[in-house]
């Protein structure tokens, strides 16, 4: 049977075939190394960045954990502050005064032709200013504290105790430059305040004012500690206040600062206000300087401080620039009084003071106490830079000249 023509014998038909899938593979060949290099390229570059990474510092938080388990905390706060104020508010005193002032008629009664139909009304008129404050019994024997403003000029002085009683108070002596006044009244069973101490305050104990607010009667006020040792308020000449956010109204002058004990720890005196109430800005003065100041006017009528007879202010970095002394603190002497302890131990006006008894000066504040709580009579010692030189000086401290009530 003779071979059909279209027949293909199968060798053929694979040759075919390889040498299709040949040239395909070389067509598509440059495509496909293409593709496997990039891939190779970008696995590279990914396997850099990881090893960045690695070797990369890592940024550590650090915080402040309590240390204090939650079982140790109180179950509850304090609920109630009743017994710090029975045992103070007894002592707590109502103050009020009674100044009588006289005025003169007008001088258009000085004419002779009204005297001599109306007659003469040229006498002076008196009519009776009555103000109100608070005290504090610090004693049995009847010696009462209080602020010097609430009882300056008066004539007549009323004390109310908070059990009902009245009676007229004397004044055993005043100190205006802290103000400061004792008073004393004469009573049987009198109640007595227990006095604190104040240099432990910290900022955030809780305080309780106790007075005589608006006149309305004995009131108590709470609050903390708002801070310590202010000064530089221009409410006195030795200022060392602790401020306080208990609210603090007029009337309440010269009444009992109290802590959760029912301890004295300061005598209120004045409040920050723009309206005449209170703004959480009150002021008192320290028991540890109304102890001090209390004892000296018992013992002698009056304050007695120590005084060197200048004038001083405090040396400013740009004062310390100008005078060729940067990063020197002190005080500048403005004034020597002529004759004063500061001028015949040889201090002259300009004179820089940077220590008292080898105690830096901050301030001329911190100056002024120093001197002041110096006993007179004592010698102390001076560091004093004057045309760039240093030297030392003694000076024997006077007595601070008092200031009379008016």
């Amino acid at each position: 049977m003779p071979e059909d023509q279209n027949t293909i014998e199968p060798f053929t038909v694979q040759a075919s075939v390889l040498k299709y899938a040949a040239m395909s593979l070389k067509k598509f060949l440059p495509y496909f190394i293409q593709g496997v290099a990039a891939g190779l390229m970008l696995g590279i570059v990914v396997l850099l960045l990881d090893a960045t990474d690695l070797f990369r510092p890592t940024q550590v938080v650090e915080i402040k954990e309590s240390q204090h388990p939650v079982a140790d905390a109180p179950a509850v706060g304090p609920v109630s502050y009743a017994a710090a104020v029975e045992a103070a508010a007894p002592a707590v005193v109502n103050i009020y005064t009674t100044k009588i002032i006289s005025r003169r008629s007008h001088p258009f009664f000085d004419d002779p032709l009204f005297r001599r139909f109306f007659g003469d009304p040229r006498l002076p008129r008196e009519r009776r200013q009555t103000s109100l404050g608070s005290g504090v019994i610090v004693s049995e024997e009847g010696f009462v504290l209080t602020n010097n403003h609430v009882i300056d000029g008066s004539d007549e002085i009323l004390v109310a105790l908070a059990d009902g009683r009245t009676v007229r108070a004397e004044i055993v002596g005043t100190d205006p430059e802290t103000d400061l006044a004792v008073l004393k009244i004469r009573l049987r069973d009198l109640p007595s305040i227990t006095m604190g101490h104040s240099e432990q305050l910290r900022v955030g104990d809780v305080v309780l004012a106790i007075g005589n607010p608006f006149g309305v009667g004995q009131t108590v006020t709470q609050g903390i500690v708002s801070a310590t040792g202010r000064s530089h308020l221009g409410i006195s000449t030795f200022e060392n206040f602790i401020q306080t956010d208990a609210a603090i109204n007029p009337g309440n002058s010269g009444g009992a600062l109290i802590n959760a004990h029912g301890e004295l720890i300061g005598i209120n005196t004045a409040i920050y206000s723009r309206s005449g109430g209170s703004q959480g800005i009150g002021f008192a003065i320290p028991v540890s300087l109304v102890k001090n100041v209390m004892a000296q006017i018992i013992e002698h009528g009056e304050a007695i401080r120590g005084w060197l007879g200048v004038e001083i202010q405090s040396l400013t970095p740009d004062l310390a620039e100008s005078f060729g002394l940067e990063g020197i603190r002190g005080i500048i002497i403005a004034g020597v009084l002529r004759g004063g302890p500061a001028d015949r131990a040889g201090l002259q006006a300009g004179d820089i003071i940077t220590h008292i008894n080898d105690q830096p000066l901050d301030d001329a504040t911190t100056a002024l106490n120093l001197i002041a709580q110096t006993p007179p009579g004592q010698t102390i010692a001076l560091e004093v830079i004057r045309n760039g030189q240093r030297f030392t000086l003694k000076a024997a401290v006077g007595k601070r000249p008092g200031r009379r009530r008016s």
